[in-house]
């Protein structure tokens, strides 16, 4: 890991949480329904962008830190 980034805790922590929220996304989407509305649309490109990429990240930062 890097000296000034965040641990392997951390990112262990981020991988985690992003993926618990990428699931509660979709479990909320697949009960509550999709309306094809800019709204929900909005929603989840921001929700997966956001959540998707501090997944991908804190995996890669693990995988490429593996011992």
């Amino acid at each position: 890991m890097s000296r000034y980034g965040p641990t392997k805790g951390e990112h262990r922590f981020r991988l985690v949480a992003s993926l618990l929220a990428l699931v509660l996304f979709g479990i909320a989407a697949w009960t509550r329904g999709i309306a094809l509305n800019i709204v929900t649309v909005e929603l989840g490109v921001i929700t997966i962008a956001f959540f998707g990429g501090s997944a991908l990240w804190s995996a890669r930062a693990l995988w490429r830190d593996r011992d």
